[in-house]
């Protein structure tokens, strides 16, 4: 008995994921979910610099001002519950004084403008079409920062809209690092504050754009359906948290399942295995720690870590 659908992705073939690959992740939370995944697994990546980002014109302005080496200052900055934030980013970023989010916003500039022309993958995740726009300046902005509503004009980017600005994101990097594999892909997270129309509406602009990008170029882009996994495969709220928006751990470690099968190479997922032992091991906490069991356990690992070491000496533990 079948109890639901399941549907096939094409395998990649050529551009694979290895422990020599060098992994850029932008976007939404659930680039988190993925980029915590690749981090346990010990894959060498570089996770949201100016922290999640929602919607396209953030993570174009991202990669605009990363490519550009953009130097933040004073007049970037707005005040607001006694921390200093900038628009561009994440509340991740923000501090007290505004000497400590200069330094943090124009690190991860000099992070993102390393990180893009050195990368070998890319995997950039759409959460929503959504966007605020600030009354005062006429700019959209990245995080509202819990500045009060009425200092913004709420407004939903139309898949034109979406679609020139992707288009935008891959010229600009492709500029720096033409070899570059650009994965897309959309967030599974349920966006229900904006409403349950709106919040279709809403990913539905999003993955008919990127269906625009991908079938005027192929070149090394792709598309993992993360969003269409979630909504047909795992169409069932024990698959969700509590708040009924966010995927559970089980449909993550699905997601992710379906992410590693798709686009990592197979003698790769053999060391991931080995990892996998290793990361458990290390995480074991034994009845007598003074036992020769364990001492020959912790012998085992430590050996097992060695192995893993000589071969990739980027891999700590």
């Amino acid at each position: 008995m079948k109890l639901f659908t399941d549907f096939s992705i094409e395998k990649e073939k050529i551009n694979t994921i290895s422990y020599n690959s060098k992994i850029v992740l932008l976007g939404s939370c659930f680039s988190e979910n993925i980029g915590n995944k690749l981090d346990y697994f010990k894959f060498k990546t570089i996770r949201n610099p100016f922290g999640i980002l929602f919607h396209p014109k953030a993570i174009e302005k991202l990669i605009t001002n990363g490519i550009n080496q953009k130097k933040y200052s004073e007049n970037d900055l707005v005040f607001q519950n006694e921390h200093w934030h900038c628009f561009d980013s994440h509340s991740n970023l923000s501090s007290i004084t505004k000497s400590d989010v200069l330094n943090n916003l124009n690190t991860a500039i000099s992070i993102t403008n390393n990180a893009l022309k050195e990368a070998n993958h890319l995997i950039i995740t759409l959460g929503t079409s959504w966007v605020y726009r600030f009354i005062e300046t006429n700019n959209i902005v990245a995080n509202c920062h819990k500045i009060p509503q009425k200092n913004f004009i709420k407004e939903i980017l139309t898949t034109d809209e979406i679609t020139k600005s992707l288009k935008v994101i891959i010229d600009l990097i492709k500029s720096v690092n033409p070899s570059i594999n650009i994965i897309f892909t959309v967030s599974p997270i349920r966006h229900l504050k904006d409403g349950f129309t709106e919040n279709t509406l809403s990913k539905s602009h999003l993955i008919s754009a990127i269906h625009n990008i991908i079938s005027s170029d192929r070149i090394n882009i792709r598309y993992f359906p993360s969003y269409e996994i979630m909504m047909d495969e795992l169409r069932d709220y024990r698959f969700y948290k509590e708040d009924m928006i966010h995927p559970n751990t089980t449909a993550i470690n699905y997601i992710w399942e379906r992410f590693h099968t798709t686009f990592i190479e197979n003698k790769t997922r053999e060391t991931m295995n080995e990892i996998d032992t290793i990361q458990k091991g290390i995480i074991h906490r034994p009845f007598n720690i003074y036992s020769k069991q364990h001492e020959k356990f912790l012998i085992n690992l430590s050996h097992k870590k060695n192995e893993i070491t000589r071969k990739y000496p980027f891999i700590a533990f």
